[in-house]
C-alpha cells in the first residue's frame, strides 16, 4: 500500500496518499458506564480540516465524516483489539478513558487505511500513568515517579480498501483521489495478521459474487501482515532508541536548519589580533573638523561639555531662519488679507440694509403664494446710541466736577 502514517514522533513513514496525524492519545479518569462497570471507555475521532482538502469544511459533520468515524470505531474498537478490562480502576467507580483523535493532513485519497495504520500505532506507541490502589484511595504517578504502562493490545486489525470498475470487471487496491471519484464501489476489509476478518463493509451500486469477495480477503491477508510487520519493527526500533536517549522517525527527521526546529549551531568567532584591527580603523577614519585644545568658558562657572567642540544646538541653521521668515511674512499678509475681506463685508451688509429700508413692502394678493416681507427692529442702534449719550454725560460731569476744584482752589 502507498499510505503513508504519522502516528507520533517515532511511527513509521512510507510514501504518501494520505496523511494521517494520530499522535494526540489521552486519558483520563471517569466513571463507567452503568451497564459495563468494569470496562474502561474507548473514544475515536477523526477530524477533516480545510488544511487537507479545500472541499473540506471545518466545524460540519458530513455524511463522509460520519462513515469514517463510524467505520474506524468498527474496527479499533468493535474488534476487541483493547483489553478495556484491563483499564479498570475500581470497579464502578473509575476506569480509564482513551480518546484517540485523528486529524487528516493531506487528502489523496483512501482515508480510511491511513486512518486505521495512525489509530492503531498510535495505541501501541501511548502509555497511560500508572496508579495504585490503598483502600479508597487511588493514587496517580507521574513518569518522573513511576514509568508509565503501555495499552494491553491483543491484535492489530488494519483496512484495506478495494476499488471496483466497469461493474466490478477490474479491481484496484489503495486507491486514489482520482479513481475514488470515478469507480463504481469500494469494498473494505478489516483483518488482523492472524487472518482474522473484524469488519467488511461495500459500499456503491455494486453487486459482488462469492469468487470477488473471497479474492479481496486473501490479498487483505497480504498486505496487512507486510504492514504489521513494519510498525512492529518501528516500534522495536523506537524503544531502543528511547532507552538510549536518542530520537527516532519523525522527530528524528526534522533538521536543525529549518525555521522550525528551535536549534541552530554556534558560530565561531575570531578574537586574535583584534587591537591591531582596531588600530588600523582609527587611522583610517577621518579627523573631527574642528578640534580646541582648551575647553570654552562663556560665562564664569560653565564650561563646554564634550570633547572642546563648540555646542550649536541651540543656533538655527541659515535655511530655518529663512523659512521661519517666509512663515512670518505668510502670517502678516493672511492678517491683512483678513481685515480687508471683513471690512468689504461690513460695508455690503450696511448698503444692502439702506437699500432694504428704501424698498417697500410687497403683499401679494394670491392665493398660492402669500408672502409678508418684514424689516428688523433696529435694536442694537438704539443700544449704541444709548451707550453714547451715557458716555457724554459721564465725561461732561468729571469735566464739570473738574472745574469746580479749580475754582475752589483759586
Amino acid at each position: 500500500m502507498t499510505t503513508g502514517t504519522c502516528a507520533s514522533p517515532s511511527a513509521p513513514t512510507t510514501a504518501a496518499v494520505s496523511w494521517s496525524w494520530g499522535r494526540p492519545v489521552s486519558c483520563e479518569l471517569v466513571a463507567p458506564k452503568p451497564s459495563r462497570p468494569t470496562e474502561g471507555i474507548l473514544f475515536f475521532n477523526l477530524e477533516l480540516s480545510p488544511m487537507a482538502a479545500p472541499g473540506f469544511e471545518p466545524g460540519r459533520q458530513s455524511e463522509l465524516l460520519v462513515k469514517l468515524n463510524r467505520l474506524i470505531e468498527r474496527c479499533l474498537r468493535n474488534s476487541k483489539c483493547i483489553d478495556t478490562e484491563s483499564l479498570c480502576v475500581v470497579a464502578g467507580e473509575k476506569v480509564w478513558q482513551i480518546r484517540l483523535d485523528l486529524h487528516l493532513l493531506n487528502h489523496d485519497g483512501n482515508i480510511v487505511d491511513a486512518a486505521s495504520i495512525a489509530g492503531i500505532v498510535a495505541l501501541c506507541h501511548f502509555r497511560r500513568p500508572d496508579v495504585s490502589l490503598q483502600g479508597e484511595e487511588v493514587t496517580v504517578y507521574t513518569p518522573e515517579e513511576r514509568d508509565p504502562v503501555p495499552l494491553s493490545i491483543h491484535h492489530m486489525p488494519i483496512c484495506v480498501s478495494f476499488a471496483f470498475f466497469q461493474q466490478g470487471t477490474y479491481l484496484l487496491v489503495d486507491p486514489s483521489e482520482r479513481e475514488e471519484s470515478v469507480m463504481d464501489g469500494v469494498l473494505v476489509i478489516a483483518m488482523n495478521k492472524h487472518r482474522e476478518i473484524c469488519t467488511i463493509q461495500s459500499s456503491g451500486g455494486i453487486m459482488l459474487v462469492k469468487d470477488q469477495v473471497l479474492r479481496c480477503s486473501k490479498i487483505t491477508a497480504v498486505k496487512v501482515a507486510e504492514i504489521t510487520e513494519l510498525i512492529q519493527k518501528a516500534l522495536e526500533n523506537d524503544q531502543k532508541v528511547r532507552k538510549e536517549g536518542g530520537k527516532f522517525g519523525f522527530a528524528e527527521s526534522i533538521p536543525n536548519q529549518k525555521i522550525t526546529a528551535f536549534k541552530m549551531e554556534s558560530a565561531a568567532v575570531d578574537t586574535n589580533n583584534v587591537e591591531e584591527q582596531a588600530g588600523e580603523i582609527i587611522t583610517k577614519a577621518d579627523p573631527p573638523s574642528e578640534v580646541f585644545a582648551k575647553p570654552i568658558l562663556h560665562t564664569p562657572g560653565t564650561a563646554q561639555i564634550g570633547e572642546g567642540i563648540e555646542n550649536s544646538w541651540g543656533d538655527l541653521e541659515e535655511s530655518e531662519k529663512e523659512e521661519a521668515a517666509e512663515e512670518e511674512g505668510e502670517s502678516e499678509t493672511t492678517t491683512a488679507f483678513e481685515c480687508h475681506k471683513m471690512e468689504t463685508e461690513t460695508e455690503g451688509t450696511s448698503t444692502m440694509t439702506e437699500a432694504k429700508k428704501d424698498e417697500p413692502i410687497v403683499l401679494s394678493d394670491s392665493e398660492e403664494e402669500e408672502v409678508v416681507i418684514l424689516e428688523p427692529q433696529e435694536l442694537p442702534k438704539k443700544t449704541r446710541t444709548q451707550t453714547k449719550s451715557k458716555q457724554e454725560n459721564t465725561s461732561k460731569k468729571a469735566f464739570n466736577k473738574r472745574r469746580r476744584k479749580k475754582r475752589a482752589a483759586y
